[in-house]
């Protein structure tokens, strides 16, 4: 079986790089126009549209594993510029069906006969994903949705996560620095999300949780789970019909509160994520659903994260600070959270939120779009070196996705207002006014112990030391050339080694004297230099560079 993984991985990856050639060399020749010589070129929007549409094309075209690449892909703006991302969002998981002899022989693998097990199945199924297909069933009485996994998709995703692991090294020649850190860890991310995807029995068991948590809360429905009927590759779920959450007209014929379904919704995921830690994490139109009461209904548990204390308080920090308009506590805030780098110019980045909160504020002052800000921020934050964690860029793609079903059913729902309302009740706001104010007063009795310590100037050179955004820059003046001189003994020995190592295996292995001694020859120069390089002087010897008396001549000069 491993074997023939890793022939299918080969195969996959000589595919993936075909597939990829021509955004390859579009990539390199942004870096050097003509191939080899020629300075950068500037990309502008339109163009990056086209290539973000020739992605979206390519990762269609692969398959299962590179379409979940491309949704993991539109959540990450440290990865992607702003024009890939509003185009992989669009990305939707439905691809069709497997026969149904084969999803039969999965749930027969797993559960036993299927007459014996289900009352009744419908082998047509209901929906169809890259990594699974729900049916429909009954189990012990009841209506239920009965998940299973695609056929032969372990061996495909497996063969698939090890092409991509060998591709990474050629796509981080054509990236920046900081973009390919992100790019490695997003792949390690990609192998354990759509593993973690892949097994059922994680889903079930956060499934119970969340439903657990909202066990006292009559505006939501989350389906109970039958442990009995399921398996690490077939999961069997209630099943609770429901209005597609985005079907507005429908809704408004049930006569239906949309503000309220909103609300609702809104306040589900600010507890999910700011006081439960654990969240569902795909709030698209198609895994939200209302009963004929006004209920939100939640499906597919497949994409769900957590999120720890720290990351929850400085949520909590984030909102307190966008109502108050604060802009450097959404800096410190976005910088303490690691969604911000702190080499970002803190300036350029002010007058980025001040844009942004005065383009989203409206007439009404109180009036936010957290995703306006959300999208300017990434915009912005792409030029920098950003390293998304895992879970946070989770939580930015909910909010975004979560906020614009509520506009879909109120186009004037207030955010903001739902989500101060939601931590006032909770207690979260006070506590971080309390938090701030006290921060605040500290920040004062510094203040006036500097003006009788240390200069006011001086004060802010050693606040932005201690903040990590002083930058010092430093020249070093290496007159004796001894980096040079180091360099080349490094060189000289990696030759010669490389030259009697080759000497060596020729004689061993193919018994060739002559040509052994040949390689020898023309290693012989090199054993030379670097023998002379250590006669000429004892040692490596430097001209100190930081002496007073350099110092007094560099400043006379």
């Amino acid at each position: 079986m491993v074997t023939l993984v890793n022939l299918r991985a080969y195969w996959r990856f000589l595919v993936v790089i075909r597939r990829f050639s021509p955004l390859i060399v579009a990539y390199w020749r942004d870096r050097k126009r003509f191939l080899i010589v020629g300075g950068g070129r500037d990309v502008d929007e339109a163009t990056q549209r086209e290539r973000a549409d020739v992605l979206l094309d390519i990762l269609l075209t692969l398959g299962p594993t590179f379409i979940k690449l491309g949704q993991l892909l539109s959540t990450r703006p440290d990865v992607l510029p702003p024009a890939y991302i509003d185009v992989l969002e669009g990305l939707q998981d439905d691809v069709p069906p497997a026969p149904w002899d084969e999803s039969k022989r999965v749930l027969e693998d797993e559960l036993g006969p299927v007459g014996e097990t289900f009352d009744g199945f419908d082998d047509d199924p209901i929906s169809g994903a890259s990594l699974g297909q729900v049916y429909t069933a009954r189990y012990e009485g009841n209506d239920v949705a009965v998940k299973v996994r695609r056929p032969g998709i372990e061996e495909l995703v497996e063969a698939d996560l090890r092409a991509i692991r060998w591709s990474l090294p050629i796509i981080r020649r054509f990236i920046g620095g900081g973009r390919a850190f992100s790019l490695e860890n997003l792949s390690e991310e990609f192998a354990k999300t759509i593993r973690e995807e892949m097994d059922y029995r994680r889903e079930r068991e956060m499934l119970e949780e969340i439903r657990a948590n909202f066990a006292d809360n009559d505006r939501i429905r989350i389906p109970t789970a039958y442990e009995s009927a399921s398996s690490p590759r077939v999961l069997t779920m209630e099943y609770i019909g429901g209005t597609k959450i985005s079907r507005v007209d429908e809704l408004d014929a049930a006569g239906l509160d949309r503000t309220e379904i909103a609300e609702t919704l809104q306040r589900v995921y600010l507890q999910m994520i700011v006081e439960d830690g654990v969240f569902h994490a795909d709030p698209h139109p198609g895994n939200l659903a209302v009963d004929e009461d006004g209920t939100v209904i939640f499906y597919d548990f497949g994409m769900s994260g957590r999120v720890d204390p720290f990351i929850q308080e400085k949520i909590v920090e984030f909102y307190v600070a966008i109502a108050r308009q604060d802009i450097d506590a959404i800096l410190d805030t976005l910088i303490a959270m690691g969604t911000l780098s702190p080499e970002a110019d803190r300036d350029v980045m002010g007058n980025v939120m001040e844009l942004a909160i005065a383009d989203a504020r409206g007439e009404d002052i109180e009036q936010y779009r957290v995703n306006q800000i959300i999208e300017q921020v990434e915009s912005t934050i792409y030029e920098f070196p950003l390293r998304l964690p895992r879970n946070l860029a989770l939580v930015l793609r909910v909010a975004t996705v979560v906020e614009g079903v509520c506009v879909t059913l109120d186009p004037e729902f207030d955010f903001i207002a739902t989500a101060t309302d939601y931590l006032e009740e909770e207690g979260y706001y006070e506590r971080t006014a309390r938090e701030l104010a006290e921060g605040a007063g500290q920040q004062l009795q510094r203040t006036t112990e500097s003006l009788f310590t240390v200069p006011p100037k001086a004060d802010e050179f050693l606040d932005r030391a201690n903040r990590g955004d002083l930058q010092v820059g430093v020249t070093i003046q290496d007159e004796s050339r001894v980096l040079d001189k180091l360099a080349m003994r490094i060189a000289y020995s990696v030759l010669l080694a490389v030259g009697v190592l080759s000497a060596t295996i020729l004689y061993s292995f193919a018994g060739d004297w002559r040509l052994a001694g040949v390689v020898l020859m023309l290693a012989a120069p090199l054993a030379v230099a670097l023998y002379r390089s250590f006669r000429k002087k004892r040692g490596v010897r430097a001209t100190p560079q930081f002496t007073r008396q350099g110092m007094k001549e560099q400043r006379e000069d």
